[in-house]
């Protein structure tokens, strides 16, 4: 990495410190020559910034040209007298208040030798990068992400665009969600950071983020870095997990795509994935993360699948949550949204008691303890099979079903005795109650 301090290290400038000699240690990416009094709007972060001082006429200019050197990050300006008195004391003080280290050059020496010399030292420290940077080729990529960041002289993030750091070398400045959907709008950027997708061909992509603008060698850099974490996590192999005791079960679709074991590899990383299919993929796992649906929700954007429906079960014996987890996903099917997830907690008992019954034993079973009252419906157009099914969920209670069917108490219990008859049940009795609920459950889709 080139600093300001190598740039008095170099044979023939003869740069001297003239203000804050404390921040010699700033890296330098590029060189840029300039003679505007505000040259604000074409500097870059980590600049040396070289000038003749021509835009300096009296007392005061100095302010606006420091100050966007400040403003935009500059590492340092570089500067000859702007007359035979040389640099201004004006100038001089700028940069110590602006926190600008000011280096003096020589007035014998030109600025093309100024640019050519530091030009080679950048490249000279750009190779020497790329070669500790691939001497860690085989090392963790927090190893990596350690070694770019100290090349670069900037902060480094490796994100999972299901809304999650992997590695970072300091507190990400923004939430990572939004650097995502930054991303998933096609964009390099977000706020401070620089992003470079991480090469591979998982379906939910890894990124590289480095907190500020790059010069070129810096960008070359960082695709480098980029490839190397890309082949870290090819070589990266799934555990293999002891499938005993208690475990949760997750089911995924991608529907549409062939997705479904990318998105659960990157969602549980320490999961056994078992019956992988091409839209469906089922997931062995001790651990749920609380925030699933929102990494769920930020990856869509950037999948092929038309929507992530996903079903967890309960902790128990794996047969057991298989089936589960099964159910929740035909539950969650079921519902709209983008991305639905649905716990088996959300499940009632009876649907799931339910879930393992034929269709045909359903419908049967439907009809032998329904069938009256379902004719009778029919036949005198009433609607007796709600008025039973507002008064079961009522816990049998007159007064609160007759409340949430806005009649008079008197005729929801004429009503219920009048159903009961046509059943052969006496609905105030709970076996009566619960065969019958069951059996008005099983003519409904459930979840």
């Amino acid at each position: 990495m080139t600093t300001v301090k190598t740039l008095l290290d170099l044979p023939g400038l003869r740069l001297r410190p003239r203000a804050a000699a404390d921040l010699l240690d700033r890296p330098v990416t590029r060189i840029y020559v300039t003679e505007l009094p505000d040259p604000g709007r074409y500097l870059s972060a980590g600049e040396l910034v070289l000038s003749g001082l021509l835009w300096w006429r009296e007392p005061g200019d100095a302010e606006p040209f420091v100050a966007a050197l400040a403003r935009s990050g500059a590492a340092a300006l570089a500067a000859s007298g702007a007359d035979s008195d040389g640099i201004p004391d004006d100038v001089v003080d700028a940069c110590e208040r602006h926190r600008i280290p000011l280096l003096e050059v020589p007035v014998d020496l030109s600025f093309s030798v100024v640019t050519e010399q530091v030009v080679l030292a950048l490249a000279a420290a750009s190779d020497s990068s790329r070669k500790r940077l691939l001497a860690a080729a085989d090392a963790p990529v927090e190893t990596l992400l350690d070694r770019a960041s100290a090349e670069l002289g900037l902060p480094c993030w490796v994100l999972s665009t299901l809304g999650r750091v992997i590695a970072g070398t300091a507190p990400l400045p923004m939430p990572v969600e939004d650097v995502v959907q930054r991303f998933a709008a096609k964009q390099d950027t977000a706020g401070p950071l620089t992003l470079t997708p991480v090469e591979g061909r998982n379906a939910v992509p890894w990124l590289i983020a480095v907190g500020g603008p790059l010069s070129t060698a810096q960008t070359e850099l960082t695709e480098e870095l980029a490839g190397l974490v890309g082949v870290t996590r090819a070589r990266a192999k799934p555990p293999e997990a002891e499938l005993t005791g208690d475990v949760r079960v997750v089911a995924l679709r991608t529907e549409g795509s062939d997705e479904s074991q990318d998105v659960l590899r990157e969602l549980l990383p320490a999961a056994t994935l078992i019956e992988p299919g091409d839209e469906t993929t089922y997931a062995v796992t001790t651990q749920w993360p609380a925030d699933a649906a929102t990494a769920l929700s930020t990856v869509e954007p950037l999948l092929a699948a038309h929507r992530i429906v996903c079903g967890v079960s309960d902790a128990g014996p794996l047969g057991e949550a298989r089936e589960v987890a099964a159910y929740a996903l035909a539950a969650a099917s079921r519902r709209p949204g983008r991305v639905v997830v649905v716990p088996g907690a959300e499940i009632g008992v009876h649907q799931l008691l339910l879930a393992g019954t034929p269709d045909g034993l359903r419908a049967a079973l439907r009809r032998r303890v329904l069938g009256p009252l379902l004719d009778y419906d029919a036949e005198q157009h009433t609607d007796l099979v709600h008025t039973v099914r507002v008064f079961l969920e009522c816990s049998g209670s007159p007064t609160r079903a007759a409340k949430a069917l806005h009649v008079h108490v008197n005729t929801l219990r004429y009503r219920i005795g009048r159903a009961g008859e046509l059943l052969g049940a006496d609905l105030t009795e709970f076996t009566d109650q619960l065969d019958v609920y069951l059996a008005l459950r099983t003519g409904e889709p459930t979840g």
